[in-house]
């Protein structure tokens, strides 16, 4: 028996009436895992090989979790780098799942393109050849299809064009997977070439560790993924965080009070509130203090940075961040600068005060 079976018991045998959330006046459909059982995916994919380009992020938790899944995977990674040695410690075996992509593309029916976005720009002259009618080829994101007059990447009219973009990192996809739990994803049709486009993007969304799916497009992917990424999931708290930290110490507080009333009560215990039942749920069960504090200030908060947004979301859909993107991470010393960034990051106050209060943690005692 299967992993997605173990986990899942109840998803073998029948298939649920797929479900319809309204919001307001906008109705959408949402794909759960039991319209897709193990059986129905093991049906749509059975005579399907689906390599998987790219062993990074989400290239390893997706191609971990279909195998686990019964799904027949092969890797395409070159020889040589920390890439291709986890290829080989997670046990796929050169000549047989592991191949140089141009090979592990001429294999597959199903090509998962997985590598960085430059990545996919650079390699797509190498990989259109093997995309011959019939296959189909795989997006966890956007970005190539939509930027194509900037990427170069416009697919054959043969080939079914499908994206299935988990609402996380791969490291999220398989851990999620290995605790019987899944992902939130999206999913998009670009190209229905065979009539079974659809079929296969669902089915493969299942087998990647997918718990939901709700659909959208590849344009709608891109610049919502673009914008979170830039704004409140990564950039913008980084940088509220930054800025209250900044104050804090400012005004006489210590380094470890302000990053504590910063980012350790936020992670460690409001977030996973907000996360269990919503906002509305944190905020009723927190002191009256803090409830009322948030409530006077919030909208300051995005009278102050909304202008910022618009800014961003226009960056976004112009096309001007693809741009940015392409220009920096194709230049021959882009993990040198990379590295110098974060390692600014690493060594900055804030994080050299997480660093020691995260390891006070009683879960982390003796390690």
């Amino acid at each position: 028996m299967d992993r997605f079976t173990q986990s899942n018991p109840f998803l073998s045998g029948y298939e649920a009436a797929m479900k319809e959330i309204t919001i307001g006046d906008t109705h959408e459909q949402c794909i759960e895992r039991s319209d897709y059982p193990p059986e129905k995916v093991r049906q749509v994919l059975g005579s399907e090989i689906v390599a998987v380009l790219g062993y990074g992020v989400q290239g390893r938790g997706q191609s971990l979790n279909m195998r686990d899944n019964g799904v027949r995977v092969i890797v395409g990674q070159r020889k040589g780098g920390k890439a291709y040695d986890l290829c080989l410690e997670d046990g796929w075996v050169p000549g047989e799942t592991l191949f140089d992509p141009e090979e592990a593309a001429a294999r597959g029916t199903v090509i998962q393109y997985l590598l960085s976005d430059a990545g996919q720009k650079e390699m797509w002259p190498r990989i259109k050849p093997h995309l011959t009618a019939g296959k189909a080829l795989y997006f966890s994101h956007g970005f190539s299809i939509v930027f194509s007059e900037q990427t170069g990447v416009i697919a054959p009219p043969g080939v079914d064009v499908i994206l299935c973009a988990p609402k996380g990192s791969g490291t999220t996809v398989r851990r999620l997977f290995l605790e019987g739990r899944g992902i939130n994803s999206s999913f998009a049709i670009h190209q229905d070439a065979t009539g079974r486009a659809r079929e296969r993007c669902l089915a493969l969304g299942v087998a990647i560790g997918s718990g939901y799916l709700f659909e959208t497009t590849f344009k709608k992917e891109v610049v919502s993924d673009l914008t979170g990424e830039r704004g409140v999931l990564m950039g913008a708290i980084y940088g509220l965080w930054l800025a209250q930290y900044e104050v804090l110490r400012e005004h006489g507080h210590s380094p470890s009070e302000a990053f504590n009333e910063t980012v350790e009560e936020a992670t460690q215990s409001l977030y996973p509130l907000i996360a269990e039942k919503g906002m509305d749920w944190m905020y009723a069960n927190c002191s009256t203090t803090a409830q009322r504090g948030a409530l006077d200030w919030f909208k300051s908060f995005r009278d102050a940075s909304k202008p910022v947004f618009e800014k961003l979301y226009h960056s976004v859909e112009t096309g001007e961040e693809a741009r940015r993107v392409l220009e920096a991470n194709s230049r021959p010393d882009y993990r040198v600068q990379l590295e110098k960034e974060l390692k600014e990051v690493a060594e900055s106050e804030m994080w050299q005060a997480g660093t020691q209060v995260r390891a006070l943690r009683p879960e982390r005692q003796g390690q």
